[in-house]
């Protein structure tokens, strides 16, 4: 998983244009990109992949509101998992898989808009929202298990910092990484046998993946 996070982490840099000596009265430039952003998260966690799609606008020169939503596993931070002779894996005192479904609004901040170039552009970001948690029998095959699924409200925020890479003013590429915050109005999701989880942590590494509109 580390190595895969570290490939993902390189990726942007392949669809950045890079900034060379002579060039920076062209790259400092400011670059009117156009105000609307759609794309695609491809989200690493400890818990496994996820997939999302954002939608951004600009509000100011360097302030974004955004709307997104996402699906990915969250998993106990006390699962252990283990391999078998036969290559599979299985997790002992496992109950339930966790589905995390978060529906968040929030803004993006651009840091250093004055002094870094537009082939860098930093930012942190903040948003909050309602989130649904579905839980599926573990002992059941991934898809069939849908059918005894038990979905649970939940509220969810998360906190982050990332960078978009390049000056296209047609596509965006970025990468971000951004912790969640959990809480659910039941008594909690049961993912290992009787340990409830009322208040969840969950740790993502995104690669974004857009288009200018």
């Amino acid at each position: 998983m580390r190595k895969l996070i570290l490939i993902i982490a390189l990726l942007p840099f392949a669809f950045s244009y890079p900034q060379h000596l002579g060039q920076v009265e062209v790259d400092t430039a400011k670059i009117n990109f156009l105000p609307n952003e759609w794309g695609v998260n491809l989200m690493f966690g400890d818990g496994g992949f996820g997939l999302g799609s954002y939608l951004r606008k600009r509000l100011t020169n360097n302030i974004k509101g955004f709307v997104d939503v996402s699906i990915s596993e969250i998993k106990d931070d006390r699962e252990i998992q283990y391999v078998d002779i036969f290559g599979r894996t299985f997790t002992v005192g496992k109950k339930n898989r966790v589905i995390f479904i978060p529906i968040t609004a929030g803004v993006q901040y651009r840091l250093f808009s004055e002094t870094l170039t537009e082939v860098l552009r930093p930012y942190l970001t903040a948003g909050a929202g309602p989130s649904i948690i579905v839980t599926t029998p573990y002992y059941l095959e991934f898809f069939k298990s849908f059918a005894k699924a038990h979905a649970n409200i939940a509220a969810s925020a998360y906190v982050g910092v990332g960078a978009l890479f390049g000056i296209s003013k047609s596509n965006t590429v970025g990468l971000n990484a951004r912790y969640y915050f959990v809480h659910l109005f039941n008594q909690g999701v049961e993912s290992l046998y009787n340990r409830f989880q009322k208040n969840i942590g969950a740790f993502y590494i995104s690669l974004d993946i857009g288009l200018y509109y």
